[in-house]
């Protein structure tokens, strides 16, 4: 047994654990092996709690980005009801534009209309009062002729404006 190499290996491993025991080397290790499973563990920690803290970032980003959506939506909602609302004051303000326009081109039409009359009268008369003026100062001598022409004359004018 002695001369095989496996037991000189199995006593000096025997030996080594026994000069270990004596020198608390297994509690250093044991406190190594703790202290790292405790750094795991907080690493595992501080990964659970970041994974925890970006969860809700990415609720409150959501919820954000839906928040703006819906804002743009009622902007737009908004601007259109807003442009309608523009486009039918213009067009009624077109159509009484166009309405005044009216009214005032018919009366203008209606006054040249009346100036016209008044002018055709005003040529009436004076071709009138030239008629009457002829006949009257062919037919009627004298004083009393003039007399009477001039105030015939002034009665026509006077009438027929």
């Amino acid at each position: 047994m002695f001369e095989e190499p496996e037991t000189w290996v199995a006593i000096a491993f025997v030996i080594l654990m026994g000069v270990f025991a004596y020198f608390g080397v297994h509690r250093t290790v044991l406190k190594a092996l703790d202290n790292r499973s405790a750094r795991i563990k907080a690493e595992l920690d501080d990964a659970r709690r970041l994974k925890d803290e970006a969860a809700t970032v990415l609720a409150e980003s959501k919820n954000r980005r839906a928040s703006a959506e819906r804002e743009a939506e009622e902007i737009i909602t908004s601007a259109k009801a807003e442009a309608e609302r523009i486009a039918g004051e213009a067009k009624t303000k077109m159509e009484d534009f166009v309405a005044r326009r009216t009214k005032t081109a018919e009366s203008k039409i209606a006054l040249a209309e009346a100036q016209a009359l008044a002018d055709v009268r005003a040529a009436a008369a004076d071709a009138a009062v030239q008629a009457a003026s002829t006949i009257l100062s062919k037919s009627v001598k004298g004083e009393v002729a003039d007399d009477l022409l001039s105030k015939g004359i002034a009665e026509v004018r006077q009438k027929l404006n």
